[in-house]
């Protein structure tokens, strides 16, 4: 039976790398994969997931107004059979998109695996993320360990001009330029490196 998974991490767990890793081992088989990732993210380029360790792949880009449904079903009209749905950033999908997933899998009988992170750089939850949390048959934790510490990384710190930030919008595009994995007591007070101008 098929399922929906939701993979959720810190920033910098290896989250497209297991994307990249899935659809490779689908298609090795020569088994027919889908891939998205939100427009949202273009550290890459649009159109791709891609890995830090600097491998990428192509992806269906996908918007706060794209139905999967569609996409989904108009890609198994030809009779190439689609095995399984990869869903990158999923925390920037919508309530009604997360739910369109849940019928991919309940009714096409397409595993749909979603990666994502949890929490915003305040502990709020993304929209899909809260989405997946209730509607995802499992639940999985991809672990890293915290920038500053050995703890395990929890939360997402953002980072501006060398000081913490806890407050602004929700949605920045960045990396490890303008954000941290850390752990819930590095978040709260961050070591981060003195400026060389302030020493």
């Amino acid at each position: 039976m098929a399922q929906l998974y939701y993979r959720y991490s810190s920033m910098n767990a290896g989250k497209s790398m297991d994307i990249l890793k899935i659809a490779h081992n689908y298609e090795e088989q020569g088994k027919r994969v889908l891939i998205f990732n939100s427009e949202l993210d273009d550290r890459y380029g649009k159109g791709f997931v891609a890995s830090r360790i600097g491998i990428k792949k192509e992806a269906i880009v996908y918007d706060k107004n794209t139905s999967f449904g569609n996409i989904i079903q108009l890609a198994s009209s030809d009779g190439n059979r689609v095995h399984c749905v990869l869903v990158d950033e999923g925390q920037f999908l919508t309530k009604n998109q997360v739910q369109e997933l849940t019928q991919v899998v309940d009714f096409l009988n397409i595993p749909v695996i979603v990666y994502g992170l949890k929490n915003d750089f305040k502990n709020d939850l993304f929209e899909g993320s809260e989405a997946l949390l209730i509607y995802a048959d499992k639940i999985e934790e991809i672990k890293t360990v915290c920038w500053f510490c050995d703890k395990k990384a929890t939360m997402v710190l953002r980072v501006i001009n060398g000081e913490p930030v806890y407050a602004g919008e929700q949605v920045k595009i960045g990396g490890k330029d303008l954000y941290y994995p850390v752990c819930r007591k590095c978040y709260s007070s961050p070591n981060l490196p003195v400026a060389e101008d302030e020493k």
